[in-house]
């Protein structure tokens, strides 16, 4: 599955766009021409990073990038500015770059940010899961999940296809020996139901 990048760009540059370059490495790029654009884009596709061109735009990025942070605060969002300016601290980014630099420095930036399926990252069909920031993404939904939430679905994820006993997942998932009254594993499942099923 391909790494996903939404790329907020204007049309104020005599640059060439970046999305050639990204997808030529085999990215999946989405373009939004303003950060309005982009938060309705993200309530359809969830993407893995942001990058907010503010340099294409002639302007800081700052709103944009804290719009998109207030809204999605798991969403790694890097910010491209224009050649002088000065890069704040405080904006809403993981990473500032200052014009002008190569796409293959973005790239090499921008990789830390996506997730690392090998270990990190399990993908069963639709359904993809990272374990290390807890969340889960389904048919273009994305939810953060509780700790218990995560260790049960992954032992799902790890099994496809298998039936697992009840008691058998209860242990496991809350590390005991003990299964007497099971009916937070109930729960639990259906909360898991809500956040990944379109009808649970």
């Amino acid at each position: 599955m391909k790494a996903k990048i939404l790329l907020v760009e204007g049309k104020h540059t005599d640059r060439p766009s970046f999305v050639s370059g990204l997808t030529k490495k085999g990215y999946q790029v989405e373009s939004a021409p303003n950060g309005s654009a982009a938060l309705t884009r993200l309530k359809d596709s969830m993407p893995n990073v942001v990058i907010v061109d503010a340099a294409s735009m002639r302007t800081s990025g700052k709103r944009i990038c804290q719009s998109l942070r207030s809204a999605h605060p798991e969403l790694p969002i890097v910010l491209i500015l224009d050649e002088g300016a000065e890069i704040d601290d405080k904006v809403a980014a993981d990473i500032s770059l200052r014009m002008p630099f190569t796409p293959q420095k973005l790239i090499n930036r921008i990789k830390p940010l996506l997730p690392n399926k090998e270990v990190n990252i399990l993908q069963v069909g639709p359904l993809q899961l990272d374990v290390q920031h807890r969340m889960v993404r389904c048919n273009n939904k994305q939810l953060r999940l509780t700790p218990r939430l995560v260790t049960l679905l992954r032992i799902f994820m790890e099994r496809p296809r298998q039936v697992l006993e009840r008691e058998a997942l209860f242990r496991e998932v809350w590390e005991t020996n003990y299964a007497g009254d099971m009916r937070t594993l109930d729960v639990h499942i259906s909360w898991l139901r809500q956040a990944i099923e379109e009808d649970p």
